[in-house]
């Protein structure tokens, strides 16, 4: 009897200890998260503690242009119950009572101000601008870089819109659910002269309750496009894993990835985009001057392109092409603009999974460097530092992985370098036993998470941050804060 009792104890003591060491705190900073990573370059100082000598507060870090603002736009978020055209009636969460919400547009260099008010989500609520390399207070992550919006409260975003491309806007608080059950929108910056007289189409695809949408619409979706006038097709991935995008009818260009215009880009015929989640591809459709229709698919839904009153749109395709366009190649070189040869400092991302305890909850948990939630490193940098990041993947699942507040250029895929246009993204695809190099300038100071968009993933603990030497925050994370950011 002793005998068993002890060898039960040497069991279950370890365990006990284990339980006992994963719990996290009521309430915590992300600033105490995992071990520093200078990523073997100079020595940085930590200091993360709200007011140490000569750090910056997140809040601080903000537009600096106090004029008045170009695009302003109010943004009111409720819980209610929604019919999707075509689709199901569920509950969800609206923006101005639809989801999407709105389609906010803007001008290169125009200065954006959108108010959120939340009217009715119980959890509290934010905004992200998914691409957009906005200050870092503006970022929306409830518990990093602002409190979530509570109902009856409100919370002003600005950021001058610099960057010329597709990008969308979704909470950043319990983003597993409001997310998925529609919180977010499509943002659209064109350059001051135009896109080239293109007929511009936007096509935000989401799943609601298992069923896609395009433009909150399920099925096919007629877009106006006048015979022998091409579109600039614009697809956002809004989802939690990848998406094939392909055109029947024409062939089609790839014009950017992620807000990036590519280099030269050639025409495309029986491929598919493979579109990671939280990913957007800008395609160029012609339609021809039959009049014929186009169809741009993402499996299960499509925007179909065609004059006004032409005849019954193209048959559906059975199923998407099994050739892919490969990123690495696509396009032409050009320069990247920095020193990826010889940068500042090199980290390193491993993604796995092990047994463990994450909050006192037992199971096979998501690792970062062999790390569990909340142990993932923090990689730090300097402003103006260029970093170099080997990603890999043995995790047995795929991992779209996205930075926030940087653009990544991809050097390489499973050791075989780019040779086409530069691919920069923020939205990566990192396949299982896959590996990626990329590299970034670290030019935009904060407190930056860098996470799968996988959303439940996130929410499970595949999380890291990338962090700016002296930057500091106030806000709080954990079950007696208000805050939830996934």
């Amino acid at each position: 009897m002793v005998a068993a009792l002890a060898a039960a104890l040497v069991v279950l003591l370890p365990l006990a200890w284990l339980w006992a060491a994963s719990l996290v705190p009521a309430s915590y900073s992300v600033m105490t998260m995992g071990l520093v990573d200078v990523g073997g370059g100079a020595a940085l100082a930590h200091g993360h503690l709200p007011g140490a000598a000569g750090g910056r507060d997140v809040t601080t870090l903000v537009e600096p242009d106090q004029d008045s603002a170009d695009v302003e736009v109010t943004l009111t978020a409720r819980r209610q119950k929604v019919t999707v055209p075509g689709g199901p009636t569920l509950t969800a969460y609206t923006l101005n009572g639809t989801t999407p919400g709105p389609t906010i547009r803007a001008q290169e260099g125009d200065l954006v101000q959108v108010t959120l008010v939340n009217e009715s989500v119980p959890d509290g609520t934010s905004l992200h601008w998914h691409g957009i390399d906005v200050p870092n207070a503006e970022d929306g992550v409830a518990g990093v870089t602002q409190d979530a919006v509570p109902i009856g409260g409100r919370h002003v975003y600005r950021f001058r819109a610099m960057q010329v491309g597709t990008y969308w806007y979704h909470s950043h608080q319990v983003s597993h659910e409001q997310v998925i059950k529609g919180l977010l929108g499509a943002v659209v910056v064109t350059p001051r002269g135009g896109i080239g007289g293109d007929v511009d189409v936007v096509g935000l695809a989401h799943l609601y309750a298992g069923r896609r949408a395009v433009q909150g619409r399920s099925g096919d979706v007629p877009v106006e496009v006048p015979a022998g006038k091409t579109a600039r097709v614009r697809i956002i991935n809004t989802d939690n894993g990848i998406m094939p995008v392909w055109v029947s009818g024409a062939t089609f260009e790839v014009a950017a990835v992620d807000g990036t215009d590519v280099n030269r880009p050639t025409p495309v015929e029986g491929a598919k985009v493979a579109l990671a989640a939280g990913g957007r591809v800008d395609l160029r459709v012609r339609v021809p001057a039959s009049g014929a229709a186009v169809r741009v698919e993402m499996g299960g839904a499509a925007l179909v392109l065609g004059p006004a009153g032409s005849a019954a749109p193209a048959t559906p395709a059975m199923r998407a092409p099994t050739g892919v366009v490969d990123l690495l190649t696509y396009g032409s070189p050009a320069p990247l603009g920095l020193d990826v040869d010889h940068p500042d400092r090199r980290f390193t991302y491993s993604i796995g999974r092990r047994p463990g305890f994450v909050n006192g909850r037992p199971g096979v948990h998501w690792t970062v460097n062999g790390k569990m939630f909340p142990g993932a490193p923090m990689f730090m940098v300097a402003e103006g530092d260029v970093a170099v990041m080997h990603i890999d993947n043995h995790s047995g699942e795929t991992h779209p992985m996205h930075l926030h507040g940087h653009h990544v250029v991809v050097l390489a895929r499973d050791g075989v370098k780019a040779t086409g246009s530069p691919w920069w993204t923020d939205s990566l695809e990192v396949g299982n036993n896959q590996t990626f190099d990329v590299a970034f300038v670290a030019d935009n100071p904060g407190i930056w998470l860098d996470h799968c968009h996988n959303l439940p993933h996130a929410k499970e603990g595949l999380t890291a941050h990338l962090m700016y030497e002296g930057v500091t925050t106030r806000f709080r994370l954990g079950r007696d804060t208000p805050n939830t950011p996934e």
